[in-house]
Parts: C-alpha cells; structure tokens; sequence
C-alpha cells in the first residue's frame, strides 16, 4: 500500500512505496473557500505519479472540485480528501471527500457561494454522474459522512 497523508501547508506530498501496490492519499482542508483548489493543487501530481493521463486528472480533478465544493457549502467541517487507486489491472481511482455532515439550518452562516449568480448553480450531481463509473454516500459512527465517486483509468 502506498499511503500519503499530507496537510494543508505542505500540499506537496512524498509516496512511500509499500508491498501491495495500493495507492493512498489523504489531505485535510480547511473549511473554506479556497478548500477546492487546494485539493485540486495537491491532487495533480498525485494522480500523475499514479500514471493517469491528463484527460483522466482533469476527469478525477473535476470530481475533488465537486465534492469538496458541496462539503464546503453545505456541510460542517472537517473535510478530508481520500484517494485511493490499486496497481491491479481493475484501473479504477476511488475519491472521497468525508465532512462533518449537514449544517444546522437555523445556524448556518450565509454561505460564500451564495454570493455566485444562479447559474452557478446546481450542476455536480450532474457532473458527477456523468464522469464517474459509481457514486454515492456513507456514514459511520462518529457522524462523518463520506461521498465517494469511482472513476476509470484505465
């Protein structure tokens, strides 16, 4: 397994190699609005070293952004990008983005993407359905809700 844990000030990760040729990368975000591009910036050269080809990172790139847009938008924190891929020959690349889960209607501050017009709107369910071979969401014990997508590269 290869595991990368990295965090928001040093988005530059290191892989270590280890026996069963899994492929992991973790990054904790803040729970903001520059969160989506920091994911997308620490993401690239994983995926690269991971031997996708640009139109797959820009696929995989594309999902990270939805998913840790909606987290952020909607959701409380934290929020934590997982990646994971195997050196098998299934050629899939698993993203998750876990949060907090929803914010609490009658406390939720006005959001920063309210702030965009309209038609900025409403799209990644969408996008999202139409990149990925699988979606969905899970939650475990402690409250943390993970929405995943799984994308081809092969």
């Amino acid at each position: 397994m290869t595991t990368t844990i990295s965090s928001p000030a040093s988005p530059q990760p290191a892989l270590q190699a280890i026996e069963t040729g899994e492929r992991v990368f973790g990054l904790p975000l803040e729970h903001g609005p520059l969160a989506p591009a920091t994911a997308r910036h620490a993401a690239r050269p994983v995926l690269e070293s991971w031997g996708l080809d640009e139109e797959q990172v820009y696929d995989v790139l594309l999902v990270i952004s939805e998913l840790v847009t909606n987290a952020v938008v909607h959701a409380q924190p934290p929020v934590v990008l997982h990646l994971h891929t195997t050196a098998d020959t299934t050629g899939h690349v698993q993203v998750h983005v876990s949060d907090g889960g929803p914010q609490p209607t009658t406390t939720a501050p006005a959001s920063w993407a309210a702030d965009r017009p309209e038609d900025e709107h409403g799209r990644g369910t969408n996008i999202i359905s139409i990149l990925t071979d699988h979606a969905g969401t899970n939650s475990d014990t402690d409250g943390l809700i993970d929405h995943w997508a799984t994308l081809d590269a092969a």
